[in-house]
């Protein structure tokens, strides 16, 4: 399976977290130029994704952005997200000025905890037939 999407930024995420299912469907409503795709860490793009960069195929805890060739991921990540989605979210790029290793923390304490605050599914989401288009899988 091809990891390169050339046209659009891919969004790999945890797709058994509600946290993470609920930034994915925040992302689809802002996303007004239709910039992104998205896949789960668990699916086969995700996995091959995970492969290709060698990156841990077992570590579900981070938030990965593939723009061209290029990997985000964690903080970093979701500030290039707010980068492309253009204003108002545009504005957190600020937090780029905070030292990597800073946000990073914030970010993983998070991701520590995000299945004990948010909830976790058995399975991850089905997109309806009107969004898959924007899945990978």
């Amino acid at each position: 399976m091809s990891v390169t999407n050339s046209h659009h930024p891919v969004i790999l995420f945890d797709g058994q977290c509600n946290l993470c299912n609920g930034v994915v469907q925040f992302i689809i409503k802002r996303d007004k130029t239709d910039a992104f795709r998205f896949a789960s860490l668990q699916g086969r793009y995700g996995q091959s994704v995970l492969e290709k960069y060698g990156l841990p195929r077992e570590d579900l805890n981070t938030f990965i952005l593939l723009d061209g060739d290029r990997i985000f991921s964690k903080s970093s990540g979701a500030l290039q997200v707010c980068r492309i989605m253009g204003w108002p979210w545009k504005i957190f790029n600020l937090f780029i000025l905070v030292p990597g290793f800073i946000r990073d923390m914030a970010y993983e304490w998070i991701a520590k905890n995000r299945y004990r605050w948010f909830g976790k599914k058995n399975e991850c989401q089905v997109p309806s037939r009107e969004l898959s288009m924007k899945f990978m899988d």
